[in-house]
């Protein structure tokens, strides 16, 4: 049982020093224009550390033509990313927009919205 502790952690661990790594080389190292302010929310690595899926926000510019800019260049960022990472396999990199933000201020508009209908 504690074994599978251990692994979860170091899974998390792995994870975030993708997230951390990728925030930096997607800002310095790419210069493709499609791909505008981008924020790395969460990063989903596979148990064997073989598949991350990166769940992206932008701040500028078209998410859909960001999502593919991205994952055109995700052989580039592997290649990066293991000269940064000390593990045995670095993952393939999947990139996908994270709607989760703009889900949660759509949510919070309609309950202010209720919310200021409502009759005290």
């Amino acid at each position: 049982m504690l074994k599978k502790r251990n692994s979860s952690n170091r899974n998390m661990q792995i994870a975030d020093q993708i997230k951390r790594d990728l925030a930096e080389l997607i800002t310095y190292e790419l210069k493709d224009p499609r791909i505008g302010l981008v924020t790395i929310q969460a990063v989903e690595l596979t148990l064997d550390y073989s598949h991350a899926k990166i769940f992206f926000t932008t701040l500028t510019g078209d998410p859909k033509q960001t999502e593919i800019a991205l994952n055109h260049a995700a052989g580039y960022l592997h290649n990066l990313l293991f000269k940064r990472l000390h593990i045995h396999t670095v993952p393939t990199l999947h990139y996908v927009f994270d709607k989760s933000i703009e889900r949660a201020a759509q949510i919070l508009r309609l309950i202010e919205k209720a919310n200021a209908t409502r009759i005290y």
